[in-house]
């Protein structure tokens, strides 16, 4: 840790200990906005692709001879079979089910939920089969679900969960983005997100190594004088993922910083308090780690505008 005198006129740390302690101290336990739970826009925009065909198939509900009505449907209508998937909560369109297995022999059924313009009979008698097997056809006859559309919708939500660990991934670039779009604008810096050794060189005639060709990093700061390069991370628990990120980033200070430029590590979460050793390792060997707490008290800004 590179210590200054920032660090004692912002949160009055005296060295680099009680900067290490203040850091862990202040780790936050969230950084959920409200966008995170549910992403709504893309929910009803897979609604629109498959509305016409569960409208259609509404009308398959509370109907005593289902299993024939819904072989007529799939012959009139065969593209609403690519809509059986997603009521059953899959996004998969191939399906193998094990059908019966014995000592000595397993059976597995194959069944394909692909668009197609005709269906033949052997086809149908295996969607109704699979629509029959998986407990479909009897809550559709059973009226327990009373529209489809509207299931469907909190289908949508349920497997929208799924894309949480990403929305959470980018939440603490959107967060630290935030801040240093604020900086740039105060200073008449630039900025660059996603940043690449490619556009690093195209923007602003800059070399900046990489250990491998794919390395993109968070951001990209150039105060006219250095190169800040940024990564960021939030671990809402710990685990072997922290260990080994805090050992990667100390071998890309080393890269960095043999080319000239700062490294900065912004991280936050309550994960570190159980793997709180690597973290200290490499706050102790790399110029700055800091967390959003330091980050709002102006440390960042700090860093850049000193020129550190």
């Amino acid at each position: 840790m590179k210590y200054s005198n920032i660090f004692k006129d912002r949160i009055n740390c005296l060295n680099s200990d009680d900067v290490f302690k203040y850091l862990i101290d202040t780790l936050k336990d969230t950084i959920h906005g409200w966008g995170y739970y549910v992403n709504w826009d893309k929910v009803f925009k897979d609604i629109r692709d498959v509305e016409i065909s569960l409208n259609i198939m509404n009308c398959l509900i509370g109907k005593d001879d289902i299993e024939n009505e819904y072989s007529y449907l799939l012959k009139q209508y065969p593209s609403i079979a690519s809509v059986i998937p997603i009521l059953i909560a899959e996004r998969q369109s191939d399906f193998k089910i094990l059908d019966q297995y014995s000592l000595d022999s397993f059976k597995v059924r194959h069944c394909s939920f692909v668009p197609k313009t005709v269906l033949t009979d052997d086809e149908i008698a295996d969607i109704v089969e699979f629509s029959k097997n998986v407990g479909l056809l009897d809550i559709l006859r059973s009226k327990k679900i009373k529209n489809l559309v509207d299931y469907v919708i909190g289908v949508e939500v349920g497997l929208d969960t799924n894309g949480r660990k990403n929305r959470s991934g980018t939440e603490m670039e959107t967060i630290v983005e935030t801040f240093i779009r604020d900086i740039c604008k105060k200073n008449n810096y630039a900025y660059i997100k996603q940043a690449t050794a490619l556009n690093v060189r195209k923007t602003w005639n800059m070399d900046m190594a990489v250990d491998k060709s794919s390395r993109r990093i968070d951001f990209a700061l150039n105060n006219k004088k250095r190169l800040y390069l940024i990564e960021t991370n939030f671990y809402n628990v710990g685990g072997s993922k922290l260990k080994s990120t805090a050992g990667e980033y100390k071998s890309a200070h080393d890269l960095w910083k043999k080319g000239g430029h700062t490294f900065i590590w912004i991280t936050d979460g309550m994960g570190w308090h159980s793997t709180k050793l690597p973290l200290q390792e490499t706050f102790s060997y790399i110029d700055y780690v800091l967390n959003l707490e330091m980050v709002s008290l102006k440390l960042l800004e700090d860093i850049i505008n000193g020129n550190l």
